[in-house]
């Protein structure tokens, strides 16, 4: 009997018994009801988290107090559907939640990303009791990490195992770049299965306290660095059936898992590009000198620094409207998730992406650009903007955006179904 079949009527009847967490939510988190509030909500908070962002970068301070408020704040929560207690936001509210926590704190913002991805798999893939068990944790203040990345296989095989024991499973493997795992409750790892003569994928959702579970803080990018992008090591971890939810089956018909992903992804560089133009304009009226023209008494009436200034807000604005247009189509293919509609939420998505990448890399250079050696000095922090936005544009090669684009437009060829797209 393949593994699947196994695991359904499991997950379908459990009545879960709750592991104690590793990190126990601070407070009973805030219910967000409307997409109104949660960018409401997601505007005052990086208001509140952007003074120490410099600081926190520069000596690589982890976050904790400012995760426990953007969880308490009811944010972590906002993607939960309306029939299990949550409010259901849309695509584009959660992409510009996204981004306005990023503009004020790259890292932060980056955290919860395979958090919403997690719960995407879940909507997508899991059974009923599934959804009621896990939204219920999400709504009762846990977090969601992620531990799907493996290196150092030239095969680009996963082979992470889960592994049959008694009516549960066992995991066994070592996973790199697992963004949120230091922070997280469950950590939602991809496994592979033997069934039927090959290899078939899961997604298993791991307690973070669970025995065998080694989360190291090894992460060392020299942006985004205080992600918690470490490495986690399961040794012999028991999971239980109904923790193990589809992943690869999700995949062989249309879903949005992937152009969620993505939209998270775009957010992120969109919001680290409006950080790096909004530290930008006072840096520059206040600190930047004319270099060119003698005759021009301040800076922020040079000409050329003005022209540059402008062709940085025209690229901005330019992203910003493909995020908010792929979020439209992220939505009505959730709505309706036939191959049409996915297809062309993919390429929406990697239309957005494609520019929120130019538009993050060139508001960090135009920073140390406009704003001469004194914008570089450490302790003002200023080079975080593009060093941030230089590590997470890396996520996925940009180039292959591109030619998905152009074989759906030139070929109508479907992009390929899978988290990158």
């Amino acid at each position: 009997m393949a593994l699947l079949q196994s695991i359904e009527p499991l997950a379908a009847a459990f009545t879960p018994a709750e592991p104690a967490p590793a990190l126990p939510a601070a407070r009973p988190p805030h219910r967000i009801a409307t997409d109104a509030e949660a960018l409401a909500a997601a505007q005052r908070y990086a208001a509140r988290i952007a003074p120490g962002a410099a600081q926190r970068d520069r000596e690589r301070l982890l976050p904790w107090e400012a995760l426990d408020d953007f969880v308490a704040i009811g944010l972590w929560s906002i993607t939960v559907p309306r029939e299990y207690g949550g409010p259901g936001v849309s695509a584009g509210t959660l992409a510009e939640v996204t981004a306005l926590v990023s503009a004020a704190d790259g890292s932060i913002g980056q955290i919860p990303q395979n958090h919403f991805y997690a719960l995407e798999v879940l909507r997508v893939g899991g059974t009923d009791a599934q959804k009621r068990f896990f939204y219920g944790r999400v709504l009762a203040g846990d977090r969601f990490g992620n531990a799907l990345a493996e290196i150092g296989h030239q095969d680009f095989q996963r082979r992470t195992r889960l592994v049959p024991d008694g009516e549960g499973f066992r995991v066994q493997g070592r996973k790199f770049y697992c963004t949120g795992a230091l922070y997280a409750h469950w950590i939602p790892t991809l496994v592979v299965a033997r069934e039927g003569g090959r290899d078939v994928t899961y997604l298993a959702f791991v307690p973070r306290t669970a025995e065998g579970v080694h989360v190291t803080d090894d992460w060392d990018g020299f942006g985004q660095r205080v992600t918690g992008s470490g490495s986690v090591q399961f040794d012999d971890v028991r999971v239980e059936a109904e923790w193990v939810v589809p992943f690869l089956a999700s995949f062989e018909r249309p879903t949005t898992i992937g152009p969620l992903a993505q939209i998270l992804h775009a957010a992120i560089d969109l919001g680290l590009a409006r950080g790096a133009l909004a530290a930008t304009l006072p840096f520059v009226r206040e600190h930047a000198r004319p270099w060119i023209d003698a005759r021009v008494e301040r800076a922020a009436d040079d000409p050329l620094l003005i022209q540059q200034v402008g062709e940085t807000a025209v690229r901005l604005r330019a992203a910003e409207a493909l995020v908010r247009r792929a979020g439209r189509f992220v939505d009505a293919a959730q709505a309706d998730p036939t191959e049409q509609r996915v297809a062309e939420a993919s390429i929406a998505v990697a239309e957005a992406r494609a520019l929120t990448t130019t538009a993050s890399l060139d508001a960090g250079t135009r920073l140390f650009e406009l704003g001469g050696t004194s914008a570089t000095t450490g302790q003002k922090g200023l080079d975080r903007f593009w060093r941030n936005a230089r590590t997470h544009t890396l996520h996925d090669p940009v180039r292959w955006k591109y030619h998905a684009i152009g074989n759906f437009h030139l070929n109508g060829r479907i992009p390929p179904r899978h988290g990158a797209i």
